[in-house]
């Protein structure tokens, strides 16, 4: 398995090797990044709660891709705009985690700004 430094080496050296680094602007990674997850969205679109738990394996083969080109598309702007993903996703969680204590939200899906109401 490679690390995260790694694979954005290997995407660098991807890109560069078909002068695609042209094209790879954060705007229009962002972009593509968003067409991908709608891609990936377009799998469930009709789909039960349940089935989309328990897709065949033709179509979870196909939902895989669409995650691989998500990861891939957000390592790139990451990476084009100095952002070590590593450190930004592991600061995210710790803010998460203040603004989502779990003894006032376990079982309940609310956003931040409305934990103390109902309670």
């Amino acid at each position: 398995m490679q690390s995260l430094n790694q694979i954005k080496s290997r995407l660098r050296e991807f890109a560069a090797a078909r002068d695609w680094d042209q094209f790879h602007s954060p705007k229009n990674l962002a972009m593509a990044l968003i067409v991908e997850a709608a891609e990936l969205v377009e799998h469930f679109q009709w789909l039960t709660e349940a089935q989309s738990q328990t897709l065949p394996p033709d179509k979870l083969a196909e939902v895989e891709q669409e995650i691989a080109d998500i990861q891939i598309y957000l390592i790139r702007l990451a990476d084009k705009l100095g952002i070590d993903m590593e450190r930004a996703v592991n600061a995210k969680i710790e803010l998460n985690e203040k603004k989502y204590p779990a003894e006032k939200v376990r079982g309940r899906a609310v956003k931040y700004d409305e934990i103390d109401e109902g309670c």
